[in-house]
């Protein structure tokens, strides 16, 4: 149980509510901000604008699954104005308390480290990532039918990137009947993708794989889909870009070949709110528990 354990909650999207209700089933004091045009009550949730006053008192802060941005900009699909995390919010907090979040830029950690905070990031966690390639991989073959007029089954689909969402976006593919070509960066990782029946390549060798694919999944956050590349695939090919904005994938480019190409960050949260938020707060409320008996053990 969390009882007792002041949490703040700002900003977020549908995914925060299942958070939200998960931590008030564990009995936490739960207080909200940048949630003024959610219709459900929150029955014992305080609803408080962002103070340094209201993190004054918080044990726990819980951010959307991006923190924020570089200039600290909240995303919060439930504000009715913008929302923007400032360093007098933070030095704020108690020196005990946490920082959550799924991934955190440049800005809330170089704040965190700066005022002693402790910052978790979610999604660097293996079993958080790992769950969370289920919707994605959900989502991108939601959006591979409708952006194209072939079945998935007995197309020849190329993955880019054997990571924890590669892994699940390539054994979808397979499980619908598709030829999986696998790039990879990692001799591990072409023995791995053998083992699947899958065609394995290394990236450095990428150009000499498109002339024949359909659909190109890209889950690697550098500029690889680039110029060159998108020169190389059939122009009724689909790109569809699963690595955190901006992508990895020329999009000007492609758009002047008239290759479509989408960027498609945060698919959980678009296509399964409640799962994800569910993956979330199960997390959240197992590293509030431990880093409360850690505290207490220091407290001894």
């Amino acid at each position: 149980m969390l009882t007792g354990v002041r949490t703040v909650f700002i900003g977020g999207d549908a995914r925060q509510i299942e958070v939200i209700r998960k931590c008030m089933e564990m009995d936490a004091s739960v207080a909200i901000a940048g949630f003024d045009k959610l219709q459900d009550s929150f029955q014992g949730v305080a609803r408080e604008p962002l103070t340094a006053e209201l993190l004054s008192g918080a044990d726990v802060l819980v951010l959307p699954v991006v923190g924020c941005d570089d200039e600290g900009r909240i995303s919060a699909l439930y504000a009715e104005g913008p929302l923007k995390l400032e360093e007098e919010h933070i030095k704020a907090m108690p020196k005990h308390a946490v920082v959550y979040t799924g991934m955190a830029k440049s800005y809330l950690r170089a704040l965190c480290e700066k005022n002693n905070i402790k910052l978790v990031e979610l999604l660097e966690r293996d079993d958080v990532a790992i769950y969370n390639s289920i919707p994605t991989a959900e989502g991108a073959l939601m959006m591979a039918i409708q952006n194209t007029d072939f079945t998935i089954h007995g197309s020849t689909s190329m993955v880019l990137g054997m990571g924890r969402t590669g892994f699940t976006m390539a054994r979808s593919l397979q499980g619908l009947g598709a030829k999986i070509k696998m790039g990879v960066r990692k001799s591990e990782h072409f023995a791995r993708a053998e083992e699947m029946g899958w065609k394995a390549f290394m990236i450095k060798d990428l150009s000499t794989q498109l002339s024949d694919i359909n659909l190109l999944f890209n889950t690697i956050p550098t500029m690889i889909v680039n110029a060159q590349i998108i020169s190389k695939m059939p122009r009724d090919a689909v790109i569809i870009d699963l690595a955190s904005a901006p992508g990895g994938c020329d999009f000007r480019y492609a758009e002047k070949r008239g290759v479509k190409a989408m960027l498609a960050p945060g698919l959980p949260g678009i296509v399964a709110p409640k799962t994800a938020g569910i993956i979330m707060a199960n997390t959240l409320v197992e590293l509030i528990s431990e880093e409360i008996k850690i505290q207490g053990e220091m407290h001894k």
